[in-house]
């Protein structure tokens, strides 16, 4: 029984972690992604999925490389500031970056989300 509550109990974190982490990079971007999103452009859809995957390989890695809860959640905490950062780096290498995703330039969306990506893996890979 216990490695059943250990299961959910990470589960639910883990999800947690993710919701946490798109409303707080949601947040930070000036501008609204849902409801861009909702308009049908898909620039900042790519943006956004990227980072929220590469997020997500971040808190699976936390989840199997670590047998501490309070670990899991600093290393969750850690994959979060380092995608915010990135999208920081990202708008500051490409200055005009807001205005080309809410224009729905799926170029500049693709690559922010490939970038992030490649960062929540290569963080992901620094856990184990």
């Amino acid at each position: 029984m216990d490695a059943f509550v250990n299961y959910l109990a990470h589960l639910v974190s883990g999800l947690g972690m993710v919701g946490l982490f798109a409303a707080v990079y949601m947040a930070v971007t000036p501008f609204h992604e849902l409801t861009l999103i909702r308009q049908g452009i898909v620039a900042p859809a790519l943006s956004l999925a990227g980072a929220v995957v590469g997020f997500s390989l971040t808190v699976a890695s936390s989840i199997l490389h670590n047998d501490s809860y309070p670990l899991f959640l600093m290393w969750c905490a850690t994959g979060l500031t380092v995608q915010v950062a990135t999208y920081a780096v990202l708008s500051r290498l490409f200055p005009r970056l807001p205005d080309q995703l809410a224009g729905n330039n799926v170029a500049a969306g693709a690559t922010a989300g490939v970038v992030s990506l490649v960062v929540g893996i290569v963080n992901a890979a620094c856990m184990s």
